[in-house]
């Protein structure tokens, strides 16, 4: 993945082989213990939220139990602590991004108010009548209807990127698209329907050749390979902490200072002014500037001791581990008799998500039927119904995985879905 840094081990992986310890990793995860239906957990649906190690849990109740102080307010005990670990987070949060300065951090409720953020203020200030937008086909509507209704309000286009059927973005059609009207692009990182990863670093070069600013949403991407913002070139990155093994209700905004600083506040409340009267209010500066009211301190912690996690493990290992994942399910999953997978082919950079449909079977029926062998996945067009429409299907199921499966999960699910299409092949259950 564009981007990525270089590569750290850990006790969780092996020194010599960079393998990883997926079992190990497992015991960390509490919630892979249940047992539904008294049948073993196979979870296969972080692409929708990923799930929480011990580590973070325990660092979340911590801040219940000790640092329960509000943050920012206070000189005592309590507000100290809570005030130095929330920071020490955002600084956490800078370096897994390999930011410039902790002051480029902006800590919101998650991705989607992240692009809303960037949308009610640098889009207002840019945006007129008449001029246009670019977000591709692959988006999740968090990163296509906050660009909608900003246009709609300004009297402007959002136009749509170009991809092939496999998800592979027309980089000639990109660039033509590119015009004296472009005020901004909106890219993801990586395809939580089709599990692609578009070329980026790239677009990014491309757009700002022509003095236009992009926003990439990660929210799928940072789970699967270090990111570094400096090297992609971004003006904005945006992701939520619950796809990274954090807790839910925090994400991160990155922004260029430069941007951030001309940006006016979203909302208004406390710790966003420097000066208030009746007549006129001075603001902060950034990030303070956008982080009305109290923030998500218990999960922001949470989701630098999910970043610490995730760095131990040994981004080679993990790299490695997913690679083999990705290449056992492009092998065992189009076995499944009527199964059509959609997105990438093998050797495409993708991410470990794969969405598919079954023949005859409706993907809430399949989803289901193989809910009911203990195999969790997700159905139906997963927030990107433009996306559908230009595959020519209304739904999908969608398996996505994560550094905590294995190759047997992907065998259980293959085996559920062969009990599905066998039922409806007898005319239903």
């Amino acid at each position: 993945m564009p981007g990525m840094s270089e590569p750290a081990t850990s006790q969780l992986s092996d020194r010599a082989t960079g393998t990883l310890d997926v079992e190990r990793v497992r015991a960390e995860i509490p919630a892979l213990g249940q047992r539904p239906g008294g049948r073993p957990l196979c979870y296969l649906d972080s692409a929708s939220t990923a799930l929480r190690p011990r580590a973070v849990i325990d660092a979340v109740r911590s801040v219940d139990e000790r640092d329960a102080g509000n943050v920012h307010r206070a000189v005592h005990a309590l507000a100290v602590q809570a005030t130095d670990r929330f920071e020490a987070a955002r600084e956490r949060v800078r370096r897994f991004l390999g930011a410039a300065s902790a002051d480029e951090i902006v800590f919101t409720s998650g991705t989607t108010a992240a692009v809303n953020l960037v949308a009610q203020t640098f889009g207002r200030q840019r945006v007129g009548p008449g001029d246009e937008v670019l977000a591709s086909v692959l988006e999740h509507h968090s990163n296509l209807v906050p660009w909608q209704a900003l246009c709609a309000e300004r009297g402007a286009r959002l136009r749509p990127i170009p991809a092939d059927a496999e998800g592979a973005i027309d980089l000639a059609a990109f660039e033509a698209l590119l015009s004296p009207r472009t005020r901004l692009v909106a890219i993801t990182h990586a395809s939580n329907v089709l599990g692609c990863v578009p070329p980026v670093a790239r677009m990014i070069e491309l757009a700002h050749a022509r003095g236009v600013p992009v926003l990439v949403d990660g929210a799928q991407a940072v789970a699967h390979g270090a990111v570094d913002v400096a090297a992609l070139g971004c003006d904005f990155y945006c992701f939520s902490g619950h796809k990274l093994f954090g807790p839910t209700g925090v994400g991160v905004l990155y922004g260029r200072r430069a941007h951030l600083a001309a940006m006016p506040p979203w909302q208004g409340g406390g710790h966003v002014i420097r000066t208030v009267g009746f007549d006129e209010v001075t603001y902060a500066e950034p990030p303070a500037r956008f982080e009305a009211g109290t923030p998500p301190i218990a999960q922001a912690i949470g989701l630098g001791a999910a970043m610490d996690w995730l760095e131990a493990l040994g981004p080679a290992a993990v790299a490695a581990h997913e690679a083999a994942l990705v290449r056992h399910a492009l092998a065992v999953l189009p076995l499944v008799p009527g199964l059509r997978l959609l997105g990438p082919g093998p050797g495409a950079a993708r991410v470990p998500v794969f969405a598919f449909t079954l023949a005859g079977v409706h993907p809430h029926d399949v989803a289901t039927i193989v809910a009911d062998e203990g195999v969790a996945i997700r159905a139906g067009h997963h927030c990107a119904q433009p996306l559908h429409r230009h595959l020519g299907v209304p739904a999908t199921a969608r398996a996505s995985l994560a550094l905590y499966n294995t190759t047997a999960e992907i065998d259980a699910l293959a085996e559920a879905l062969g009990r599905a299409a066998r039922i409806f092949a007898r005319g239903g259950a």
